[in-house]
């Protein structure tokens, strides 16, 4: 009896250490599933913030050129004080150098035919600054 009584203890240490094993490998291809989900949902985000900082930005713009439309192109006489301040700050937020610099070059010019010539190469930065997909 002792015999039989041997022969059994190996078999259920086997079956143990089997059921173990699997344990193991279910629960490290559920980390490696895991992982690779996490991968494509951190790059999808990637992508979407810099989708999403792309629309902020050219919305800016799109601000900047409407108040610049409305304020100044479309102005009866000369541009007060108060609209000048919304238009520098609205131009400051796009956060843009060239385009602050175009700007800065439109308001020191010293002729209308400069001032002119300056607000076309503003609007056309402008439009080209504006980022499509």
């Amino acid at each position: 009896m002792e015999l039989n009584s041997s022969l059994k203890k190996p078999i259920h240490l086997s079956l143990r250490s089997l059921i173990f094993a699997v344990i193991i490998l279910f629960l490290l291809a559920g980390n490696i599933y895991f992982y690779v989900q996490y991968s494509a949902i951190k790059k999808e985000l990637e992508k979407t913030k810099i989708e999403l900082q792309t629309k902020e930005f050219n919305e800016k713009i799109l601000n900047f050129t409407s108040l610049f439309i409305v304020k100044v192109l479309k102005a009866e006489g000369e541009v007060d004080f108060e609209t000048r301040l919304n238009l520098e700050n609205a131009v400051r937020n796009v956060g843009d150098n060239e385009i602050l610099t175009q700007w800065q070059k439109f308001i020191g010019s010293q002729t209308e035919v400069e001032a002119q010539t300056e607000a076309k190469n503003l609007l056309e930065m402008l439009v080209s600054k504006i980022k499509v997909k």
